[in-house]
């Protein structure tokens, strides 16, 4: 990365955001973050940022991680995305294959969150 990332969080839990922040700050810490709890206020981010990267939770309130993935891949069909979730479903794999989201399984770790950041090099 040589200038700084932009990289989007997405999850409803609050408690998962802090701690794939704080992993990712303590790897990368010129990363700037972004964080919202749903997709409409990711989506609602998107206005002012352009982010490099998208790590979106699968189960939230309203629109799925896929739903918010299928609307980013329109409007943003350069960004990277990856769903980060507990959800191992093999359908949910099939359609985030098909909408080339890379899948990483919680819980959040220091592995994981570094093959995410692998993402953007």
């Amino acid at each position: 990365m040589s200038q700084p990332a932009t990289i989007l969080l997405v999850d409803d839990s609050r408690a998962s955001r802090m701690l794939c922040a704080a992993v990712m700050r303590s790897l990368h810490p010129g990363l700037h973050l972004l964080e919202a709890g749903d997709g409409a206020a990711a989506l609602a981010l998107l206005d002012d940022a352009l982010p490099d990267l998208a790590v979106l939770d699968m189960n939230m309130p309203g629109m799925s991680g896929i739903e918010l993935a299928e609307r980013l891949r329109l409007s943003h069909p350069g960004m990277k995305l990856a769903l980060l979730t507990a959800n191992a479903q093999e359908a949910v794999q099939r359609r985030a294959a098909a909408l080339g989201v890379h899948f990483f399984r919680k819980p959040i770790g220091e592995t994981v969150i570094a093959d995410i950041l692998a993402l953007l090099e």
